[in-house]
């Protein structure tokens, strides 16, 4: 029998001062968390569920398993962690706060935008600059289509693809992200001006990455997918899909930092839409929050995806943008630092909307006591 433990944040709050000073800056941003729950799962069965505030952490933790001791205290530190900001070429991105990460895809087949973008170099840089100049962050190039049932692409086709969609963009000052499963892509796209890696195979797909990604010292994103390399939507077969995606994207963290991959250059993934059903992406996008106790910056992907679909009269792709939306904003309260969108000025006024809110909290002292 093996014991798992998750320090999951389950009360969040307006401000530290609500609570009297008993909350806990959730990863060093804008968002307090009160109230949390410390599960013990033994076997893929839960077995212990015990709640805690940061009063009570220490003796919550003095009653668990002694084996678990030591995986608490790295949980809850990592909890209580502040990022560094990432580098990326003459761009800093502060993660103190949520930073919009707008979708450039030079394909011809992606669900939402395939095609508009590939054969006219023009338009997306007309995008590209129009993303930046509302707000976004960093701009995320792909050169092949992700959704399920997608054909695979040659790497020289996409490196055709993105190439030029990374050096207009470098050439606008942009910070760039390649998503991309190839190390022959990822260094073409490197050298091109990109400087981030966005792996939806977490570097599983080619042997070859890691040992790239970490000699090239560039911050990656490991991004949660059930299936092989070949086929990153099958064997969805979960016993509970947050703990076990928490679990899988642990494996991939400590496989990379071992790989000489630095442990302040990895963003992670929950992978919303790849290999999961509504239900399984509902639960994760509600559990979000949990996934800062794996000690990184964490990235949140739901764009335009099929689940807003689902719940919406399987709207189109392109008339999701109440939806994203909606999915944005929830990653913001669970404290997510780069939220990735089609949509950037729509989610950016939401974004800016949302931190006023927060600052306004920070600032009222009416919940103070007599």
């Amino acid at each position: 029998m093996s014991d798992r433990l998750y320090l999951m944040p389950i009360g969040l709050s307006a401000s530290p001062q609500s609570e009297e000073g008993d909350a806990v800056r959730l990863a060093g941003g804008l968002v307090y968390v009160h109230r949390f729950a410390a599960i013990v799962r033994r076997d893929g069965r839960v077995v212990g569920r015990h709640r805690f505030t940061p009063a009570t952490a220490a003796d919550t933790f003095a009653q668990l398993p002694a084996a678990l001791g030591d995986d608490a205290e790295d949980q809850w530190s990592a909890l209580r962690t502040a990022h560094p900001a990432l580098q990326l070429g003459e761009r800093t991105i502060r993660l103190d706060q949520p930073q919009i990460a707008g979708i450039l895809n030079v394909t011809p087949d992606s669900f939402s935008d395939g095609g508009k973008f590939l054969d006219r170099p023009e338009d997306g840089a007309a995008h590209a600059a129009a993303m930046l100049e509302a707000g976004a962050s960093l701009v995320d190039i792909g050169g092949e289509s992700t959704r399920p049932g997608a054909p695979a692409v040659w790497e020289g086709d996409e490196i055709k693809r993105v190439v030029p969609a990374v050096e207009y963009c470098a050439q606008m000052g942009a910070a760039v992200a390649i998503d991309t499963r190839r190390a022959a892509v990822m260094e073409a796209a490197l050298d091109a001006g990109a400087h981030m890696v966005n792996d939806v195979s977490a570097l599983r797909h080619d042997p070859r990455s890691v040992e790239l990604v970490a000699s090239r010292g560039c911050p990656v994103v490991l991004m949660h997918a059930p299936g092989p390399a070949e086929d990153l939507h099958a064997d969805a077969d979960y016993d509970d899909v947050v703990f076990d995606v928490f679990d899988w994207l642990a494996v991939r963290r400590d496989e990379a930092i071992a790989a000489g991959v630095a442990p302040g250059a990895i963003v992670l993934d929950p992978g919303i839409g790849f290999g999961k059903s509504l239900a399984e992406n509902l639960a994760l996008i509600n559990a979000l929050p949990l996934f800062h106790a794996l000690g990184q910056p964490l990235m949140l992907g739901a764009s335009r995806k099929r689940m807003i679909g689902a719940l919406s009269n399987e709207a189109a792709a392109h008339q999701r943008l109440g939806g994203s939306l909606a999915l944005a904003l929830k990653g913001m309260d669970a404290g997510v630092q780069l939220i990735r969108v089609h949509d950037v000025a729509e989610t950016v006024q939401a974004r800016n909307v949302w931190r006023g809110l927060r600052d306004a909290a920070l600032t009222d002292f009416s919940t103070l006591a007599d």
